[in-house]
């Protein structure tokens, strides 16, 4: 199935939402780069006017390539903000102001803003007009830094609690997000150890291989992680000593997927079992499957600040369009077009609401929207995605 089998109004709204993204992006852009969302009072209380890692780096990769001057440049001017602010020690803020006044690193370190950031860098230089040496020293300071924090066998990143997109989960160690980055990253630039990465991802975060590592904490693990539990066709969220995530987090998930860690038989497993979960039957998509009650033991008290992490929402299994972009290109990668396209048609609606607001995200089950309005990432991923069914080498 091509767009051309899509019917007129579909179409038609898949244009119009294309235009609406591409416009978001320029009224969003700064002279110092993208902010995530558009200006306004509740934007602006909240610090969303700023230039953060995360969101940046995933717009960039959809605004170089776009054919529009002021977004090719904005896509080179995200990059050299959140350069600029760089820390000594090599790590990429997870904010940065767009005057350049401020920069911010989060309460317990945010890690993935350096790993988007590399992934940006690597997109820019590709297919972007700069040369293959710009930001060379940075790229050198920032993969030292996560280099750092690289355990020495199992070749994958350590972190603290909540300090990655989902900062209000209780995800910690070894954390299945970060680590199908940072495999990413690894290929992109050459890294040593990409085969253990690639093998100890796949038996910490699926521990119901057959095979048991030579090494004994790495069969430990597994047995704790796979102990009182069933294989559900998923990557745990997050693996550590006390306890495992098995909560079913879709963004990690299809990363494993788009990253390229996950094997065919994996990714059609993950996309199958998302599906018969219905995490995509309104809008794309629930980033959560099964959501933490205040009952269960990985509940923390941080969860309930202001009633925002609650189950269904936010993190804890609302609906964010922007990982529904990621949705569809998990399923263009794996040749389900026609899931695609038809995908693709309810992100066009899900962004349309409320005349185009670009809603940051919806509850999981009543579908009321929260958050903030003008998320450039929504608009960033829409256009990925659609790259992405289209066959564009420029969707990642």
């Amino acid at each position: 199935m091509t767009d051309h089998d899509l019917d007129s109004s579909s179409l038609t709204l898949i244009d119009t939402c294309s235009e609406a993204s591409l416009s978001l992006l320029e009224d969003n852009l700064t002279e110092h780069g993208i902010l995530a969302a558009r200006r306004t009072p509740a934007a602006v209380a909240r610090r969303y006017t700023r230039i953060f890692g995360r969101d940046a780096a995933i717009c960039v990769m959809a605004m170089c390539g776009s054919g529009v001057p002021a977004l090719e440049e904005g896509a080179v001017a995200s990059l050299d903000a959140l350069a600029a602010q760089q820390a000594a020690n090599g790590q990429i803020p997870k904010y940065v102001d767009p005057e350049g006044t401020d920069a911010d690193f989060w309460y317990l370190g945010c890690i993935d803003a350096t790993l988007w950031w590399l992934i940006a860098v690597d997109h820019v230089r590709t297919h972007g007009d700069v040369g293959t040496d710009r930001w060379t020293d940075s790229v050198e300071r920032a993969l030292q830094w996560l280099l750092a924090q690289e355990h020495q066998h199992f070749r994958l990143l350590q972190q603290n609690e909540a300090s990655d997109w989902a900062d209000i989960m209780p995800r910690s160690g070894y954390v299945l997000y970060t680590n199908a980055l940072w495999f990413d990253v690894k290929r992109r630039f050459s890294l040593c150890h990409s085969d253990e990465t690639h093998h100890h991802f796949n038996h910490l975060f699926n521990p119901f291989q057959r095979d048991l590592h030579e090494y004994h904490r790495a069969r430990l693990l597994q047995h704790y992680a796979r102990r009182g539990r069933r294989d559900l066709g998923l990557y745990l969220s997050f693996v550590n000593l006390a306890v495992v995530g098995d909560e079913g987090d879709v963004f990690g998930n299809l990363l494993a997927i788009q990253c390229g860690v996950a094997d065919e038989a994996m990714a059609h497993s993950i996309a199958n079992v998302i599906g018969a979960a219905h995490a995509d039957d309104h809008y794309p998509v629930r980033v959560v499957l099964h959501p933490l009650s205040e009952q269960h033991d990985l509940w923390r008290a941080y969860m309930g600040r202001h009633q925002q992490n609650l189950v269904h929402q936010y993190h804890n299994g609302g609906i964010w369009p922007f990982v529904g972009g990621f949705w569809v290109m998990a399923l263009a990668k794996l040749g389900l077009q026609g899931e695609g396209w038809a995908e693709l048609v309810k992100l066009a609606r899900i962004n349309a609401l409320d005349n185009w607001r670009f809603t940051e995200w919806f509850h999981g089950r009543t579908l009321a929207p929260a958050g903030m309005a003008g998320q450039s990432w929504n608009a960033a991923t829409f256009l990925l995605a659609r790259r992405a069914l289209q066959g564009q080498g420029t969707a990642w």
